[in-house]
């Protein structure tokens, strides 16, 4: 997304009775490690269901940029020849990420211990994101990295000639830091081990296990545990990407607020690290049932039916819970606003790092529409008003990313009057088919002209 196009606003307008199915796209977190793995692997690996967002294709042209043959085929099918672990080739250009702060850590982890050089830059907002936290540990295996004061993109990663294992705490509960790690440990000697205080998403773990890695993990006192084995033969694989969760909480959070809906999102994966948006929204009466349950590739998959919820209360999120819905917290507040009392998030400092600032974000956004919104360093609370009693109205930044954009378009659809976003650009970095997807099950959005 260029930073010299002009923004393209965008209306939400009250609406009723959405219905039908949300056929939402593929998992990102899952896409871009598809595509990362598939390139370390020996062999062909197919994927079916690729997120086809912007984020996701730029993991994409970064894998050929260092020599996998990534290709999409006539059948929607994407395939990855990859060159092994440690195969990296030296990139010929800056490999830009766009906006995807899970693709370029993940990344880098994954090029740190091979004996290259690689500069990595992204957009207006990733190039304002904390990367000192992926860095320093790259570090302790032998790379090194030049990058902006606070550790801030652009960056050079020279990648290690001689690397070495590490164990490390992670200082934040950050399933991005431990995958680049892990990652890294791939083509490291010996034993790396991640020790998290609180464990995170599980995506990396689940498919290196897939992929013919040696890798265990352990509840202990001293936190959670994963050990990884250097040096592994990773086999291709064919995946089905399941669909994203996080894409899924904004029609189905839509119909909780949105009276007389009744709608069904299919195929969800609901990992256990994964889920906790839908496990709070139940414990805030929310009318959300969970169909067909299945397995698929290791990963647990179910239709999820939603439907209009107006008795809702508001609740405390507990901190613990952070990791499991850290991307949901926006989509959760708008919920929030249409609760009976005060819904309170506690222990998410890392919303202030994500691609804009979204406790801010979404304080100053919901403000503007009539609510109260209270805050400190690593929580906030959201005041309802009940159903129907959210007057909307308002003009909201979006700062550029992409889950403000959607919370707030969702926002507009169940307030008395119509909201306006300053630009829905940033939604094509996650959730390509959002507008058109949402206006199918009944949502009013319109592109205004500047």
């Amino acid at each position: 997304m260029s930073q010299l196009e002009k923004p393209i606003p965008m209306s939400s307008k009250r609406v009723t009775n959405l219905s039908g199915q949300a056929n939402v796209p593929g998992d990102k977190s899952i896409s871009h490690r598809s595509l990362i793995l598939g390139a370390l692997s020996i062999g062909k690996t197919k994927i079916n269901g690729l997120l086809e967002g912007q984020d996701v294709i730029d993991t994409a042209k970064a894998m050929s940029s260092f020599g996998a043959l990534v290709e999409k085929h006539k059948n929607g099918e994407w395939t990855v020849d990859g060159f092994g672990v440690g195969g990296f080739a030296e990139p010929k250009k800056v490999i830009d990420c766009g906006n995807s702060g899970t693709g370029v850590r993940l990344i880098m982890g994954a090029m740190s211990t091979s004996n290259i050089t690689a500069t990595f830059t992204g957009d207006a907002s990733l190039n304002k994101r904390p990367m000192a936290r992926i860095t320093e540990p790259l570090n302790l295996f032998g790379a090194r990295t030049y990058g902006r004061k606070n550790g801030q993109l652009p960056i050079t990663v020279v990648g290690s000639k001689a690397p070495i294992p590490i164990t490390y705490h992670t200082p934040v509960a950050s399933a991005q830091i431990k995958s680049a790690i892990l990652f890294a440990g791939l083509n490291s000697p010996g034993t790396t081990k991640v020790i998290e205080k609180e464990k995170t998403r599980d995506h990396t773990e689940r498919m290196l296990k897939a992929f013919g890695a040696n890798i265990t993990s352990e509840q202990t006192t001293a936190g959670h545990i994963i050990k990884l084995d250097g040096y592994p033969e990773l086999n291709a694989q064919e995946i089905i990407v399941p669909r994203d969760p996080s894409s899924a909480a904004f029609p189905v959070c839509a119909a909780l607020i949105t009276e007389g809906s009744d709608i069904l999102v299919p195929n969800i994966g609901l990992n256990p690290t994964r889920a906790g948006l839908f496990e709070t929204l139940k414990e805030m009466n929310a009318d959300i049932t969970f169909e067909n349950e299945n397995f698929q590739g290791g990963e647990l998959m179910a239709d999820i039916r939603a439907r209009f919820s107006p008795n809702m209360i508001g609740v405390d999120v507990p901190p613990k819970r952070a990791a499991s819905m850290i991307d949901e917290y926006p989509i959760l507040s708008v919920v929030a606003a249409f609760a009976k009392g005060t819904t309170m998030m506690r222990g998410v400092r890392e919303l202030r790092v994500k691609e804009s600032d979204r406790i801010d974000a979404m304080a100053k956004g919901l403000k503007s529409n009539g609510l109260k919104i209270e805050e400190g360093e690593d929580w906030w609370s959201v005041e309802g008003r009940e159903i129907d009693g959210v007057n909307g109205g308002g003009f909201c930044q979006t700062f550029l990313d992409h889950r403000i954009a959607m919370s707030f378009l969702v926002l507009g659809m169940a307030s008395k009057h119509e909201l306006v976003i300053d630009d829905s650009r940033p939604v094509n970095t996650s959730f390509p088919v959002f507008k058109s997807l949402m206006s199918q099950i009944g949502a009013n959005f319109s592109i205004l002209k500047t």
